[in-house]
């Protein structure tokens, strides 16, 4: 196998997606990309870029963001796991789908968050989004929240 690309989103808990992707990284000898999809800017009205405390926000936010997935990096590299971290900006899906294209990945583990089928229905859901447009299977994990933990 060539590349894994899992796909994190600092729910409550990433313990079943990095559990899941160490295992399949450890049975393919593949290396693993944590990959995190920051939401794109807030749009303003006009071509400003918006309140400077927001855009403070935003700028921290990222930054922790960024700082968790070098953690999550380091647990796989501890586990003797070869692994990278990626953190981009966008719309979720359309981002991890472009990611796995680029890196030529071989399979892409995504967390199911299980909001229900009204949230699905109005907002849709991104595991949804990824399944139909990848370019390599995609293997769904469910979050602890989602089997009763």
């Amino acid at each position: 196998m060539k590349t894994i690309l899992a796909a994190v989103e600092f729910r409550k808990d990433e313990a079943p997606i990095l559990n899941c992707t160490a295992e399949m990284a450890r049975a393919f000898q593949a290396p693993v990309y944590l990959l995190h999809v920051e939401p794109p800017e807030p749009d303003f009205v006009g071509y400003h870029p918006g309140p400077q405390y927001i855009r403070d926000h935003v700028a921290q936010q990222a930054q922790a963001d960024h700082e968790l997935l070098h953690v999550y990096r380091d647990q796989l590299r501890q586990q003797g796991i070869e692994g990278e971290s990626l953190l981009i900006q966008g719309p979720t899906a359309q981002k991890v789908v472009e990611e796995a294209r680029r890196l030529e990945a071989a399979c892409i583990i995504v967390g199911s968050h299980g909001h229900g089928v009204l949230h699905d229905l109005f907002w849709g859901s991104v595991s949804e989004g990824i399944i139909r447009k990848a370019p390599c299977p995609v293997l769904v994990v469910p979050t602890s929240a989602e089997i009763g933990g």
